[in-house]
């Protein structure tokens, strides 16, 4: 059994993620690429980098030691999967990767419960309900523009709005907030006015406005120094992402996903309060729990569960 291998790879909007383990859990190659959705980068470069990290994971390892492989994309695209398949077979592999969504690959990577719930926030922010690690409902999702509610872009817009609307009002930046906002946008030259200073920041974030999801975690360490003004963004990106699971959660484990629920900060910590009444998990590494979707097939139900830990495991 340990002889075979199996393969899950997590192609992301900023990464690609491969993981190879043994059927026995066992983590034998790990690798990381550049972007995997080919929505958001186009088919060839996130062919690329998939093909990249796969080589890299696999080493000197045989492909035809590769008996089940998974591939779940951020943005489903068809005709990534008969490019996937040469890829797969240039290393021998005999048959190309399972494709799936990303969605129910960050929940298998919380919890080996075939039904539950994820709750991810991140730059985006989306609930789901999964029942036999399939997608079942969905909720939000819906893009920085009209949707994301909770996200970490979400966080950094409500914070540049508290403090635009303050200078805008002419109160000179005051506070870890405001601080930490002008800094981010404007370093030490600033205008001598608050509404010029309003002004700057309002201009330079519409120029970029991936600025604004960079704030996220500067709002959770003006929250952390007591700031009222972060926490009360904090505190209402927590309501809305409770509100939006309360959307699509019926039973089974809630699964927290995302850089801002993963991370310890006051987002994470309100979330989990305002869930106290439910089983609630952190998702570890997505990339091994598509290998372990690909090995869940080959192996018995109890024996997966227990190897759940060990192909989920953070890598270093």
């Amino acid at each position: 059994m340990t002889e075979s291998l199996v393969v899950g790879v997590d192609a992301g909007a900023t990464s690609t993620r491969v993981a190879v383990h043994a059927l026995d859990g066992t983590r034998v190659g790990y690798a990381r690429a550049g972007a995997g959705n080919p929505t958001a980068h186009g088919l060839g470069k996130a062919v690329a980098n998939v093909a990249a990290a796969l080589g890299e994971a696999l080493g000197t390892h045989d492909g035809r030691r590769v008996v089940a492989s998974l591939t779940g994309v951020a943005g489903h695209v068809a005709e990534m999967v008969p490019e996937l398949a040469k890829v797969w077979a240039g290393h021998g592999i005999g048959e190309g990767p399972r494709y799936m969504g990303d969605t129910p690959i960050a929940y298998a990577a919380g919890s080996p419960e075939p039904d539950g719930s994820l709750l991810l926030s991140g730059t985006g922010a989306v609930a789901a309900r999964i029942v036999d690690f399939r997608l079942d409902a969905i909720a939000d999702g819906l893009g920085w523009l009209l949707g994301d509610e909770g996200s970490g872009f979400w966080i950094g817009r409500q914070a540049v709005k508290e403090v635009v609307g303050a200078l805008d009002r002419g109160a000179p930046p005051t506070g870890a907030l405001a601080e930490l906002v002008v800094e981010h946008f404007l370093g030490e030259e600033r205008p001598a006015v608050p509404r010029a200073v309003a002004d700057r920041i309002v201009r330079l974030a519409q120029a970029d406005h991936m600025r604004l999801a960079a704030l996220s975690s500067l709002v959770s360490q003006a929250a952390e120094a007591g700031d009222e003004a972060a926490l009360k963004v904090t505190r209402e990106a927590a309501e809305r992402l409770v509100a939006t699971l309360g959307r699509v959660h019926v039973s089974g484990p809630v699964v927290l996903a995302g850089s801002v629920l993963t991370s310890e900060g006051p987002v994470r910590q309100a979330v989990v309060k305002l869930l106290a009444d439910k089983n609630v998990t952190t998702a570890g590494d997505a990339a091994g729990a598509a290998a372990w979707l690909a090995a869940r097939d080959l192996l018995p139900e109890a024996d997966a569960k227990a190897l759940h830990a060990a192909f989920t495991a953070v890598s270093p």
